[in-house]
């Protein structure tokens, strides 16, 4: 085999590899919970970007991106194909696009580690530098056009030893350790030293003897709390013809649970506008709830007559009546960025796609005696912006529409989300969807009851109110970001001192 023939291979393997590593990440988030392999794809990626030109570190990058969010997000393609009516073709170039789109983040990070640091990768390269262009790369995704926090690494380890810092750090700072980790084990790999292996061990060890810690505490006695799943199917959802029975459903199911403090139905759950339906439906069932010391919390959509306006929201009805609306909104799905663009594609013209942004307060809406931190869908995706609500909520909800992506990964990925921003404020959290996964939540994450997709369910447990902060919510980011701060001195001084 000639020289160039060998390199051609050499260079068709490490990509190969980047592009396998990439596919194996997603297997660390639900429904899967190998968490573990975090750790394993990202220390492939950092080898992979071993001595190689700033152009092909960009290649891997990108083709590391197209696995990772070829596999992590394929459930777009549901909701534009299934539920945008696009077609094949078009549902697949869409999806594609989307996906190649966020992988362009890792072909950069590929392309500016390579141009910091040419040739040879050092230990320190791998354990201080390569970790946090991670943590960038992940805050950016999360900031950028609006965000898209997805499948963050630190998420995926609820389960494992490093969720003992999410508390502290949040999601974020554990995917820097998730990061760490790897190159740790990277470095190990390259300089062939054991050792470093050790590290990766204190840290998780670190972790695991800081999961029973408790940074909260309960106050009041625990509320009965039903969650009700309707199960109406999105194809229908919207139809006039459905409003009524929809409308019955979740009267006759909320009736049946009068016994408890607390009833909540998912985002959307009356598919008119509340002044349509004020009068005739929501006013008796008020008055039935107050009758029977039970607050509800339910969606809607909430009309401004006069700038007509209107708002994904969430209300209360009982003896406090509060309205919450959606503040950061879903492109394509709350609203479309380019007027334009309806009538040209028609999952660019869904139905209520032209929500309104809605004023971010710091007053909280109460429900069965306690203030509550409400989210609507993807807003928990967004760990700062729960952070809002704490400490003065004594516990957390969030209202959801998982029917947009099916029998897909998105569901179980979205609980898995809402479990560690229970985790990160130390906070109950109640979960209802429109066709599952429901969930009761409890401050350390851990599911406590949930639902089966696609059934129409109530679900009722108990939720222990909590007071107090997690050093996370004492101090948001900033401890995350002074220790990358350091790590980036560190990696500037160290190479300065071997030049």
């Amino acid at each position: 085999m000639t020289n160039v023939m060998k390199q051609a291979f050499l260079t068709w393997r490490g990509d190969l590899i980047a592009l396998m590593a990439g596919m194996l990440l997603p297997l660390s988030f639900s429904p899967f919970h190998y968490y573990p392999v975090a750790v394993i794809s990202l220390t492939l990626l950092f080898v992979c970007w071993q001595g190689i030109s700033a152009k092909q570190a960009a290649r891997r990058g990108f083709l590391f991106g197209l696995g990772f969010f070829g596999v992590g997000v394929s459930w777009v393609y549901v909701a534009i194909h299934d539920f945008g009516s696009s077609g094949m073709p078009l549902g697949v170039l869409l999806t594609a696009l989307f996906v190649a789109f966020f992988a362009s983040y890792l072909a950069f990070v590929g392309w500016a580690i390579k141009k910091i640091s040419p040739g040879i990768l050092s230990t320190v390269d791998f354990v201080l530098l390569l970790p946090v262009a991670w943590l960038v790369f992940e805050f950016f995704k999360g900031w950028f056009l609006t965000g898209f926090p997805w499948l963050e690494v630190g998420a995926g380890q609820i389960d494992g030893p490093l969720s003992g810092y999410t508390p502290i750090i949040g999601v974020l700072g554990v995917s820097l350790l998730t990061a760490i980790s790897a190159g740790l084990l990277a470095a190990a790999w390259q300089a062939r030293r054991a050792s470093l292996s050790i590290i990766v061990l204190i840290i998780w060890a670190g972790g695991y003897f800081l999961k029973p810690v408790l940074w909260t505490q309960p106050v009041d006695k625990e509320i009965k709390v039903t969650i009700v799943q309707g199960n109406i199917p999105q194809d229908i959802k919207w139809n006039p013809d459905q409003l009524y029975k929809t409308l019955a459903l979740y009267k006759a199911r909320t009736e049946q649970h009068w016994d408890s403090d607390l009833v909540v139905w998912p985002e959307n759950a009356v598919t008119v506008f509340y002044h349509q339906v004020k009068k005739f439906y929501l006013d008796p069932l008020e008055k039935e709830a107050i009758a029977n010391k039970t607050d509800i919390l339910l969606g809607l959509p909430v009309l401004n007559e006069k700038t007509d306006e209107y708002y994904n929201s969430i209300m209360s009805l009982g003896l406090q009546q509060e309205f919450y609306y959606k503040s950061h909104l879903v492109p394509f799905g709350d609203y479309v960025p380019f007027e334009w663009l309806r009538g040209v594609i028609k999952f660019f013209d869904l139905p209520m796609s032209a929500f309104r942004p809605g004023p971010i307060s710091e007053q909280l809406v109460h429900a069965a005696g306690h203030a509550v931190g409400l989210s609507i869908c993807y807003e928990d995706t967004f760990s700062t912006e729960v952070l809002r609500s704490v400490p003065k909520a004594a516990f957390l909800v969030n209202a959801t529409n998982n029917a947009w992506y099916g029998d897909s990964f998105a569901p179980h990925q979205h609980l898995q989300i809402s479990q560690n921003r229970a985790l990160e404020t130390g906070r109950a959290t109640v979960r209802a969807t429109t066709n599952g996964v429901s969930a009761l939540i409890d401050f350390k994450g851990n599911l406590q009851q949930q639902t089966e997709q696609f059934e129409e369910a109530t679900l009722t447990g108990n939720v222990q109110p909590r007071q107090g902060a997690t050093p996370y919510v004492m101090w948001g980011q900033w401890p995350l970001w002074l220790l990358s701060l350091f790590m980036l001195i560190a990696w500037a001084y160290y190479r300065r001192a071997v030049k």
